[in-house]
């Protein structure tokens, strides 16, 4: 598809689903199962992890940072759903920290069951910011990219196990954006010219960060390692359902850092409230097989960007896993091992 009939069909089909598509409410039972929902002390985390309470889950674990913030909407969620106590579980997890993210994953060693991690956690920052030492990484790359998939491959054998215990398919949801639609990784013009060695490297350097399109990078960097992890997990047969999920633009404490335009963004879009946008969150969860290795949107197998379809974008597919991996393998030495060695040929 050409470049600009492709920029024309994404605002077409963006405009579409924001005026006229609202996402129907989960009604798929969760009886029995437990859930993990990363960021869900607010916004569209606190509602899917409603919407699991509501629909029976067993456990339901908020994960975030803020603890006191997590404890209010447990108690907000235990009162508007009337689920039994224990059933909701505060964790606390700090994806700006590597030993947070590993001791959490520790702890879910002690569960009985994990039938879906769902990753929603994620932040959106206007301005250059480098996350906290010892993480190497500008801030929204740490959180929305590498701890993320730091946490989504500490975890893999939990869902594998729990697949095969309970004869089920646990599912691995990630929650990314339409705007990956907008960016090509500007940044990968200061690899080519040697200014620097990676992408990751680059992505570091406040001078050829580029700033407005930082976020749509991290969540291209999102599908882009959906795609190839669950390329390579192809052979081995993994049992677990894994894709990643556009919730739409909705009303959320994401852009909170942003000038008050971002609002009037929101009210000329029709930006859907955090209930409406998290039931595709809760949609991807229990979606079918058909939706492994997928970017969903509006609660259904989605076209990516156009430029992750091209053959450029499949080589940088592979860079961004190799960089990534590198980063983690840096962390947890022995992580890559969780992933079978995959051959694309020549």
């Amino acid at each position: 598809m050409p470049e600009s009939e492709a920029h024309f069909h994404y605002w077409r089909t963006l405009l579409w689903s924001q005026w006229r598509f609202t996402p129907p409410c989960p009604t798929t039972s969760w009886v029995g199962k437990t859930v993990i929902v990363t960021g869900s002390n607010v916004g569209l985390g606190r509602e899917a992890a409603r919407h699991f309470a509501r629909l029976g889950a067993t456990k339901v674990i908020l994960a975030a940072r803020n603890v006191e913030a997590t404890e209010k909407a447990k108690a907000w969620i235990e009162r508007t759903t009337k689920c039994d106590a224990g059933v909701v579980e505060c964790w606390p997890l700090d994806l700006c920290s590597y030993d947070s993210v590993k001791k959490f994953a520790a702890r879910c060693e002690t569960l009985v069951r994990l039938d879906c991690l769902l990753e929603n956690a994620g932040v959106s920052k206007y301005r250059f910011r480098m996350a906290p030492s010892p993480a190497l990484d500008e801030l929204q790359m740490t959180t929305n990219v590498i701890s993320t998939f730091l946490l989504a491959l500490l975890l893999l054998p939990k869902l594998e196990e729990t697949a095969r215990a309970f004869d089920t398919q646990p599912h691995l949801s990630i929650v990314t954006s339409e705007l990956h639609h907008q960016t090509t990784i500007p940044e990968r013009k200061a690899v080519r010219s040697g200014k620097h060695a990676s992408l990751l490297e680059a992505l570091n350097d406040p001078k050829t960060a580029s700033r407005s399109a930082r976020y749509p990078v991290s969540k291209l960097f999102q599908v882009l390692l959906v795609r190839e992890l669950t390329t390579r997990l192809a052979s081995s047969h993994c049992p677990v359902i894994i894709n990643c999920v556009n919730p739409g633009f909705c009303h959320s404490s994401l852009t909170r850092s942003f000038a008050p335009i971002a609002y009037i963004g929101k009210v000329l879009m029709r930006a859907r409230s955090a209930e409406v946008g998290s039931r595709t969150l809760v949609h991807a969860a229990s979606a079918g097989p058909i939706s492994h290795g997928q970017y969903l949107s509006n609660c259904e197998v989605a076209l990516v960007g156009n430029f992750v379809r091209t053959k450029e974008g499949h080589a940088v597919q592979q860079q961004v896993w190799e960089e990534v991996l590198g980063r983690l393998e840096s962390i947890v030495p022995g992580i890559g091992k969780r992933v079978p060695e995959f051959s694309r040929g020549s």
